[in-house]
């Protein structure tokens, strides 16, 4: 099963399909067919199937949370020395702007922790931990409001390709005397 913020399941959530698990499992002594286990526990049958099977070889101890899939490369003692690191800026860590960027937290985390992850892994790390992408509140101080209009009323209609008018001579039609 894919997740799509590519965490997989809380531990909440690990505890509630145990439940599911072992309900199903009730009904299974009670020889109650696949389709209605999975209509009545809404899910899927195959999923009842796979528990179904599990249960008959193993027992209830089968039908048992294995934990998490996997652990997380940084412990939360080190994503806080990771949030640390980061609050010092990108300059303290040799980046010539202030601007912290997947790829420059990317190389932090190796260079700090020797530990690789990929750009959607240190996504998903930054917000499973809360953070999130950020986006200036105001313009820059730089902007130049007036060339920005020159620009505009100038520059861009001599860019901007003229817009085709549907009808006579439009290439959507079909020519007479063309198949």
């Amino acid at each position: 099963m894919r997740y799509a913020q590519g965490g997989g399941l809380t531990a909440e959530r690990r505890a509630f399909r145990e439940r599911l698990r072992f309900q199903a499992a009730g009904r299974f002594g009670a020889e109650q067919d696949n389709a209605v286990i999975a209509r009545e526990l809404r899910v899927s049958v195959r999923s009842v199937q796979r528990w179904r099977k599990a249960w008959s070889q193993a027992g209830e101890r089968a039908l048992l949370s294995t934990g998490p899939a996997s652990l997380p490369l940084l412990s939360d003692e080190l994503f806080t020395v990771l949030e640390t690191e980061l609050n010092k800026g990108p300059s303290a860590h040799g980046w010539p702007d202030q601007t912290w960027t997947l790829q420059r937290i990317k190389t932090l985390i190796g260079r700090r922790f020797h530990k690789s992850y990929t750009i959607q892994g240190v996504a998903a790390l930054l917000k499973r931990h809360g953070w999130s992408c950020q986006v200036p509140a105001r313009r820059a101080v730089e902007r130049d409001e007036a060339a920005v209009a020159g620009w505009v009323k100038e520059i861009w209609p001599q860019v901007e390709q003229p817009r085709r008018r549907s009808g006579h001579g439009s290439s959507s039609k079909t020519r007479p005397g063309s198949r």
